[in-house]
């Protein structure tokens, strides 16, 4: 398959880092074919520009400035998310990439009616997000209801790419891991991208 991972982390010795690349590596010993979208490194602008804001409900999203973006995106079998989670939700870059990225006549179609979108990121088949957090699991799973995990599982894939399989592995309390802890988790990271075919 040909993968996409992004990474949105400033930090180039971060864990969420090392996290990328044990699935990038796992992707490759796989066979699969690996596309890495660090958007940090790339300085991938986050704001949506006037041009495009006023095209979202335009016959044709003016996707100029992230031409080479939406390709890589479209060009994508599986997708692979590596981030941090800040305040319970996305860092900001991360978030702009989707507002630009995913944008209507790429991702989606606007109804006739403004109803229900559409999906076009049909060719999407897997999708895993890796995030590391601060806080304890029962923050996030019992007082917050996981935020992050269900904007990506309802309304960004489920609605552009529905018939994407989606997973994500969470790894709370980040600052205080332990190297076997780290291990661990990049197993897990390991095992889940194995079954991918």
């Amino acid at each position: 398959m040909k993968c996409l991972v992004v990474i949105a982390h400033p930090v180039t010795d971060s864990l969420c880092h090392t996290l990328a690349q044990s699935a990038i590596q796992a992707l490759s010993e796989a066979g699969h074919t690996v596309e890495i979208e660090d958007l940090y490194a790339t300085a991938f602008p986050p704001a949506l520009t006037t041009a495009e804001r006023q095209s979202y409900y335009a016959p044709s999203f003016d996707a100029a400035a992230v031409q080479a973006q939406i390709g890589r995106l479209l060009a994508a079998d599986a997708l692979v998310l590596v981030f941090p989670t800040w305040w319970f939700g996305f860092p900001a870059i991360l978030k702009g990439w989707f507002d630009r990225v995913w944008a209507p006549g790429v991702a989606y179609d606007h109804a006739g009616d403004l109803g229900p979108i559409r999906p076009r990121l049909h060719n999407l088949r897997h999708a895993l997000a890796i995030t590391s957090l601060g806080s304890p699991w029962w923050v996030d799973r019992l007082l917050l209801r996981q935020p992050v995990k269900r904007v990506l599982k309802t309304a960004l894939l489920g609605t552009c790419a529905p018939a994407c399989r989606f997973e994500m592995l969470s790894l709370y309390q980040a600052e205080k891991l332990s190297t076997g802890q780290v291990e661990a988790f990049r197993g897990r990271i390991r095992r889940v991208l194995g079954k991918w075919v």
